[in-house]
């Protein structure tokens, strides 16, 4: 059952697999969009074979597939060409993560499927894009950490390259997808014109440096590992308590003046050498240590009450557990449940959108099991 949203009466045929593609569609899905993926016969997403598995499913595939449909057609016969055209009659979108050059050999490529379905939106993600000398060449989330700088600036100074410890590489080009697809649907409404939105991994990893990138254009020096510090702000990084370890994040002069007055520390608020956030840059190691060995004093859950208290951005480091268990993620819907007929409940991250006007329910329609939904849409179709 389509969730109600913003994107309510759009229809999307979804060719994507594993993760980068699945998680832009999740995202249309979550906003309301009708999603029908469209698989391979007799095997389906490659996700699907991806565990930890409850009873036999998948519960990762079904994490970034709930609330879609599924038709498993084969696009190389007559039959299962025909189906696939119909659908794309009256839809939208239609959104791939092939290898460029794939959908060509189909015959379903972007200036085919834009003659015969001139309001089609086609959405393509593919490791480095359409174009360029790259652009044949096979890819996935660790190769474009790695090429596209995000590992070098990931991980302690000194360290091994350490890979962000979630995809990054393929969210992100999902979440890029999505806000394409969305300007696409307005722009066609302006314009009545439908698009080809063409979104490169290795692209989203180049802007997700961001600042990386300007700092070497500005200075000349490479940037590196920093662990958990930021390169431009201090102090903005983790630090040793009593027990554990606590982030505090003083981002201006004024959060460091009152950092200063909670580690009962007014001379560091007064010491010339910390009176701009440049300066505290420059003479971060001292500062570090002259910081740090107030915080050893007591145990972060102390130094939080106190921090909170004073306005001051800071945070225990939670793993996954504890920020399931947060107070912030009830009130926001964050975690939701997913009845599966064959994995039961599973509880899985909300969607961070939220939308007057739209409910925001506490549970997710289920992921469909290969081809569930055949009955339905060819019942649709040859109405």
């Amino acid at each position: 059952m389509t969730q109600p949203g913003p994107l309510s009466g759009i229809t999307v045929i979804d060719l994507t697999r594993v993760l980068a593609g699945p998680y832009c569609t999740l995202q249309l899905a979550e906003l309301g969009a009708r999603v029908i993926k469209v698989e391979t016969p007799g095997r389906g997403d490659d996700a699907r074979h991806y565990g930890p598995f409850v009873n036999g499913k998948s519960a990762y595939f079904i994490s970034i597939n709930r609330g879609k449909e599924s038709i498993a057609l084969n696009l190389k016969e007559d039959g299962g060409r025909a189906v696939f055209e119909q659908l794309l009659q009256t839809a939208d979108v239609i959104v791939e993560n092939f290898r460029p050059g794939t959908m060509e050999k189909l015959g379903y490529g972007w200036e085919t499927l834009h003659e015969r379905y001139p309001r089609l939106i086609y959405a393509a993600a593919s490791g480095y894009g359409h174009t360029g000398p790259h652009a044949q060449r096979p890819s996935y989330d660790m190769v474009v950490q790695a090429m596209g700088g995000i590992m070098s600036i990931t991980g302690q100074p000194d360290a091994p390259p350490t890979r962000v410890g979630m995809s990054i590489g393929d969210i992100a080009a999902g979440l890029f997808t999505a806000i394409g697809v969305n300007a696409a649907l307005y722009d066609r409404a302006m314009t009545g014109e439908a698009r080809k939105i063409d979104i490169g991994m290795l692209d989203c990893q180049m802007s997700l440096v961001e600042n990386a990138i300007v700092r070497y254009s500005a200075t000349g020096q490479i940037p590196g590992p920093l662990g958990a510090k930021h390169p431009s702000i201090t102090p903005f990084q983790v630090f040793s308590t009593r027990d554990n370890y606590l982030i505090i994040a003083a981002g201006n002069d004024n959060l460091y003046r009152q950092m200063c007055q909670v580690l009962d520390r007014p001379d560091l608020a007064e010491d010339p050498d910390y009176a701009t956030n440049d300066l505290r840059n420059r003479n971060a190691a001292a500062l570090e240590a002259e910081i740090e060995a107030v915080l050893k004093t007591k145990d972060t859950a102390d130094w939080l009450t106190v921090f909170d208290a004073a306005g001051v951005p800071a945070s225990a480091i939670n793993d996954v557990a504890q920020v399931m268990a947060h107070p912030q993620a009830g009130p926001r819907n964050m975690i939701v449940d997913v009845d599966d007929p064959t994995a039961g409940k599973l509880k899985v991250a909300g969607n961070p959108i939220k939308v007057s006007g739209y409910a925001d329910p506490d549970r997710r329609d289920t992921a469909p099991d290969l081809d569930a939904d055949r009955e339905k849409i060819l019942k649709e179709l040859a109405g």
